[in-house]
C-alpha cells in the first residue's frame, strides 16, 4: 500500500515507521491559526481532551498518515492515565482517522493514493444522490438545519478558521443527506465525508491561495445548492451537487499536481454525466 507522506517539497511515499511515537511534519497553512493551540493542562473532561487534540493533529497532517499513536508517550504528553488516551484514539478510529489492530496498537489511518479516485467516485455519486433525495423529502425543520450548517460554513470561511470550516462542511452535508430521509445512503455517505476530512484541508487551504476559484466559489456552490433543495428542484439540485463535486475533485488534483508533480495519479472522472 502506498502512503501519503507530507513534506515541505510536496508528496512523497511514507517510508515505514518506527514502534515509537512520532509526529509528522507541520504542513503548510495559509489560514490563520487555531485558537488556543499552547501546550497546557488539559480542562474538562480528559477523553474530549486528547480527541479534539489529536483530531486536529491529524486533520491538519501534523500527525503524518501511518505515524503510530503511543498510548504510554501520549499519556505523559497529556498528563493522563491511559484510560482517557484509549477512549480518545477509540474515537478517532469510528470517526476513521484513526487504524487499530488486534495487538492494541493504533497508528493515524494511512492515505492509499491508489484509493483516493475510487474514493471521489464514490462521494460523487452519493453527493448527487443525497441531494436529490433532499430536495424532494426535506421538511421546514430540514431546511432550518442545512440554512444554520451554511452559516456556520459562511462564518468560519469569513474568520479563515480551517478545522471549523471542515466540521462545517460535514454538517452541511450531513444535514442534507438527513434530509433524505434514507438512513442507509445517510450512513454511507457520512462514511465517505469522515474518511475525506484530510483531503478536505488539503483542498480548503488550497482554494484559499487560489484567487480564481477560492472559498468564495464554495460559499456560492453551498448557497445555490441550497436554495434548489428549498425550492424542491430534484433535478437542479443533483446538478448542483455534481458540479459542487466537479470542482472538488479539479482543486484537489491541482493540490497533488502541485505538491508532486510526478505522482501520476489520474483524478479525471471516469462516470458520465
Amino acid at each position: 500500500m502506498q502512503q501519503l507522506k507530507i513534506r515541505p517539497g510536496g508528496l512523497q511515499p511514507a517510508p515505514a515507521v518506527s514502534k515509537e511515537h512520532r509526529g509528522g511534519r507541520k504542513a503548510p497553512n495559509a489560514l490563520a491559526p487555531e485558537a488556543g493551540r499552547a501546550a497546557r493542562k488539559p480542562r474538562g473532561t480528559g477523553a474530549a481532551f486528547v480527541y479534539d487534540r489529536l483530531r486536529e493533529e491529524i486533520l491538519r497532517l501534523e500527525l503524518a498518515p501511518g505515524a503510530p499513536l503511543d498510548e504510554v508517550g501520549l499519556a505523559k504528553r497529556f498528563r493522563l492515565s491511559r484510560s482517557p488516551v484509549r477512549e480518545a484514539i477509540i474515537r478517532l478510529a469510528s470517526d476513521g482517522l484513526v487504524t487499530m489492530f488486534p495487538n492494541r496498537s493504533s497508528i493515524v489511518a494511512p492515505l492509499d493514493l491508489r484509493l483516493i479516485p475510487s474514493h471521489l467516485d464514490a462521494l460523487e455519486l452519493m453527493q448527487r444522490l443525497t441531494t436529490r433525495l433532499a430536495a424532494r423529502n426535506r421538511t421546514e425543520a430540514d431546511l432550518a438545519r442545512i440554512e444554520a450548517a451554511a452559516a456556520a460554513f459562511a462564518l468560519a470561511v469569513n474568520e479563515r478558521r480551517l478545522l471549523e470550516m471542515i466540521n462545517a462542511n460535514y454538517e452541511y452535508h450531513m444535514a442534507i443527506a438527513e434530509a433524505g430521509a434514507n438512513p442507509y445512503f445517510t450512513a454511507l455517505y457520512g462514511r465517505l465525508l469522515d474518511e475525506a476530512k484530510r483531503m478536505l484541508h488539503m483542498h480548503f487551504s488550497f482554494a484559499a491561495e487560489n484567487r480564481a476559484r477560492g472559498l468564495e466559489t464554495l460559499l456560492a456552490e453551498h448557497a445555490a445548492i441550497t436554495d434548489a433543495i428549498r425550492a424542491g428542484d430534484l433535478d437542479r439540485a443533483e446538478k448542483l451537487a455534481y458540479g459542487h463535486s466537479v470542482e472538488f475533485r479539479r482543486r484537489f488534483a491541482s493540490y497533488l499536481e502541485q505538491s508532486s508533480p510526478t505522482a501520476g495519479f489520474d483524478l479525471e472522472f471516469r462516470l458520465s454525466k
